[in-house]
């Protein structure tokens, strides 16, 4: 059973990897489609259909593109679909959830301080909430509000920030933002696969047959596609806030993550302008800057965490209860709490930490025996922690956290059996 711990973190890091570079290939191309959108010239020679063109210069070569808004009259021998970036992100990126924030929704999932869920709920929860936002955002698109987009980007906006404090009244806040990430991820891999490819598709068939495509089609993949582009950022920012305890670990991160939506706004607007050579709205970066600035403040305006006490007092789940009555549990917490919480506490005494390290408490028996995995891949079987060993931590301790973490994972199935 030990072992299993290494081999699933190995696969958490080979998902991770996964997510990582397919989601840099829809990102990228997502930003180089909507900057050649916007840059397209008018030219008198273009062909029948043609709405502009754009000359490029790449590796050596150029390369001279031409957009038809609805279609050409023939259909071309050779087509390349972009579809598989979106598709293999978000794939990825729900394997990972599942491996991260599922198979350990215990201790990243679940906060028993804001809700009294089993993890089951908890799991429940996560993959239905990214279905409704679905539906609730399709159901708004196809409504009138489709030949409003403004108020239309104004109510998905609204609909973020409430998802954003829905998730935080039950996850903790590191799964907060993740999922609130993933549900925006959803929306937009979801405009790929059910709308943009399909009106793409039917495009494609009406050539076949020779018909005369419709050009509502392309009208409402192109909604979709806008809605992508200013949902891009927030996205990748909600990703990487699971690493700072500053953006996930405090009362306010909901509205931390409504104020990244609106910088997003901001940014793309500056360069979707840029682009269509419309000027050069330098406002845009001090709105941003006025935004990063509040988001600074409100990250260290109340931290998300149970006291002390409250942390002592409550009740272990069947899992940190095999670890705590786990064979050298004592010592391990002895060592813990002399090495590691400096900086793992509520009040950090190390300088330049703010907050707890990805906010993981160790400061308490319970939570110890909670991040029992953590501490065995952190500390035991390899010395990520503590960064540069500067506690100093002896090799024969780490060897005494990775014995008592292979005792506990070793009972670990009898006793949850027995349960």
């Amino acid at each position: 059973m030990q072992d299993v711990a290494i081999i699933w973190d190995w696969l958490a890091f080979a998902v991770r990897w996964l997510h990582v570079i397919t989601a840099i290939a829809w990102i990228g191309s997502s930003f180089y489609f909507i900057a050649l959108d916007l840059g397209l010239r008018k030219a008198p020679h273009l062909p029948v259909g043609a709405h502009g063109e754009e000359w490029q210069v790449h590796g050596g070569g150029f390369y001279h593109i031409q957009k038809y808004l609805v279609a050409p009259e023939h259909m071309p021998e050779h087509l390349t679909w972009f579809k598989w970036e979106s598709y293999s992100t978000w794939l990825s990126g729900a394997a990972l959830l599942m491996i991260v924030y599922w198979a350990g929704g215990e201790l990243f999932l679940i906060d028993a301080g804001k809700a009294d869920l089993a993890l089951w709920q908890g799991i429940a929860i996560s993959a239905a909430s990214l279905t409704v936002g679905w539906v609730i955002y399709d159901f708004l698109c196809k409504s009138g509000l489709g030949e409003r987009p403004t108020l239309l980007m104004v109510l998905l906006f609204v609909l973020l920030v409430a998802m954003g404090w829905g998730y935080n009244q039950i996850f903790t806040g590191r799964a907060m933002m993740l999922h609130l990430g993933a549900f925006t991820a959803t929306i937009m891999t979801a405009n790929v696969f059910f709308i943009i490819i399909p009106n793409q598709k039917i495009v494609v068939a009406d050539l076949k047959a020779g018909r005369v495509p419709d050009a509502k089609y392309g009208k409402i993949a192109k909604l979709r596609s806008t809605h992508n582009n200013y949902l891009t950022l927030p996205v990748v920012f909600l990703m990487l806030s699971t690493h700072y305890p500053l953006a996930f670990a405090t009362r306010y991160n909901w509205a931390i993550a409504a104020l990244v939506f609106l910088m997003g706004v901001t940014i793309r607007h500056y360069f979707n302008t840029r682009h269509a050579r419309k000027g050069n709205p330098i406002w845009t970066w001090v709105a941003t800057a006025a935004l990063f600035i509040a988001i600074m403040v409100l990250s260290t305006a109340a931290p998300e965490q149970s006291s002390y006490e409250e942390s002592e007092a409550r009740a272990l789940t069947p899992t940190e209860t095999v670890f705590a009555e786990a064979e050298g549990f004592d010592e391990v917490a002895d060592i813990v709490m002399g090495r590691c919480s400096m900086c793992h506490t509520r009040e950090p005494a190390w300088d330049g930490v703010h907050r707890a390290p990805k906010n993981v408490l160790l400061e308490t028996r319970p939570e110890i025996a909670a991040a029992a995995r953590q501490i065995y891949l952190q500390a035991g079987v390899s010395a990520a922690m503590p960064p540069a060993n500067v506690s100093w931590i002896e090799p024969e301790e780490r060897a005494q956290i990775a014995d008592w973490y292979r005792a506990g994972a070793q009972a670990l199935p009898f006793r949850l059996a027995q349960n």
